[in-house]
């Protein structure tokens, strides 16, 4: 049986301080909906903020609906679509990234090239569709307002308590998780309106199966810069991933109530990673996620994104953002035509991993005045080529011998991961007689000596303390 399903997305307010995101999904079958992956834009300036929600629904257009809580009547001017390349190219451009380089062989002149390699993980957000009619029987649900942006027909509802809204949408044909209710029905006690978005019918016969929809973009003011996800987690399935690219003026933008990590960076990884780049950096945000107790925002880039600014990144993995990609994500500011006006832009890119154990409240953010430059950022290095017979050549290849032992132990210790798993999967190399497979005895028995070490040390601490404290009683000391 077919499935239809309706993603209920809570991008704002929850109170008029308050406003949420990645929202409660309604299946209209039995089946399970896995809300896995977001990403949202956020530009904050002042108490004005712009949302951008993406979607990569890919089904028939016709049975595509959203539904958003919102805290005031939105009037048309509040409502714009984007082009959802946007998204592609916050993504491409801010990704965690490789660096590629290569020695110099020191007994003859120099050769050497820097490449830059992608990690084009494609953030998938698992999308919605339904085809919600109004009933006129009386729920207590009202249409208060009625749009046509973009594709999208844009009904304003009001409700008077969360059984009326749920009961409106099961006589719809959907079926509502069972924590739907009390999820909701602090946003109705709020007073919260519910926009609803379903693709319009006559544009829908425009658009071709499996396309891309127009991202939504939403504009309101508020005191507070909050982004509620727990309402996200009501039919959420495990762990859920947020992308949160955010512009401002002053710098990065950074979580109030939960820490903020930054992403280990610049280090040396084995060069068969190269392969492999995507697996890497996943393990690698797992096993940090997991070491810092998840309850964190991880920040994968920051950086100074002003027109006036030439250097983005470096390396630059993609193009970018010009002004009129900045604008369309809602850079309002950068529309001001007189040029003495302050156009300073800064981008942040946060990577939230979350679930309900170890998020139990919304996030909470601030904008910051910390404009300092970062970047998720690894290295592999390619081994000199050639004759290595000179003198410089042999202490090259003693260097670079240590230079790949400790390659190992950093891929170690960044995913948590045995070499074996990745090795397992490598054609054997032989550069100049120096081979990772051949290094790997050496480098398992450092880590064990590291796993036995530091028990047998903590051991003879307890000796030494409880042998102290006895010569104590004893009047000896």
């Amino acid at each position: 049986m077919k499935k239809k399903i309706i993603r209920i997305v809570c991008l704002l307010f929850i109170s008029p301080m308050l406003f949420s995101f990645c929202g409660i999904y309604v299946s209209k079958s039995d089946g399970t909906l896995k809300n896995k992956a977001s990403q949202v834009i956020l530009v904050r300036d002042g108490e004005q903020t712009v949302v951008t929600m993406y979607n990569d629904f890919k089904g028939n257009p016709k049975d595509f609906a959203m539904v958003v809580p919102v805290p005031v009547l939105l009037q048309r001017k509040d409502i714009r679509v984007v082009s959802p390349t946007i998204f592609q190219k916050l993504n491409a451009y801010s990704s965690p990234r490789l660096v590629e380089y290569y020695d110099e062989n020191p007994c003859y002149g120099r050769q050497w090239e820097d490449k830059e390699s992608l990690n084009e993980k494609s953030i998938m957000v698992t999308s919605a569709n339904s085809n919600p009619v109004a009933k006129k029987k009386n729920l207590g649900v009202t249409v208060e307002a009625q749009y046509l942006v973009g594709e999208y027909d844009i009904l304003i509802l009001s409700a008077k308590e969360s059984s009326g809204l749920k009961t409106w949408l099961l006589e719809n044909g959907y079926k509502i998780p069972s924590k739907a209710e009390e999820v909701l029905e602090p946003y109705i006690k709020s007073n919260l309106k519910f926009f609803v978005a379903k693709v319009n019918a006559k544009q829908a016969g425009k658009i071709q199966k499996g396309s891309f929809l127009s991202p939504l973009q939403i504009s309101f003011s508020s005191p507070k810069f909050i982004l509620p996800i727990r309402l996200g987690m009501a039919n959420g399935d495990g762990d859920q991933d947020l992308i949160i690219y955010s512009f401002t003026r002053q710098g990065r933008i950074e979580s109030v109530n939960y820490r903020n990590v930054e992403m280990p960076s610049g280090n040396n990884i084995p060069l068969f990673v190269k392969d492999n780049f995507d697996r890497f950096y996943g393990e690698t945000f797992a096993h940090k996620w997991e070491q810092e107790g998840k309850n964190i925002a991880l920040l994968e880039y920051a950086w100074n994104v002003s027109p006036i600014n030439n250097v983005k990144c470096d390396p630059c993995v993609g193009n970018p953002p010009v002004d009129q990609d900045i604008v369309q994500a809602g850079v309002w500011w950068l529309n001001n035509s007189n040029p003495q006006s302050n156009q300073h832009t800064f981008f942040t890119r946060l990577h939230v991993r979350y679930n309900r154990n170890s998020f139990p409240q919304d996030l909470q953010f601030q904008v910051t005045p910390n404009q300092t430059s970062f970047q998720a950022r690894y290295v592999v290095t390619h081994p000199a080529e050639g004759d290595l017979t000179c003198d410089e050549g042999k202490v090259y290849l003693r260097e670079l011998k240590g230079k790949r032992r400790k390659e190992l132990h950093n891929l170690v210790s960044l995913t948590g991961s045995t070499v074996e798993d990745y090795l397992s999967n490598t054609e054997p190399d032989s550069d100049n007689g120096i081979a990772y497979q051949t290094l790997l005895p050496e480098v398992e028995q450092e880590k064990e000596s590291e796993r036995t070490i530091f028990p047998g040390l903590a051991l003879m601490a307890v000796v030494l303390v409880t042998g102290a404290g006895l010569m104590r009683w004893k009047g000896l000391i």
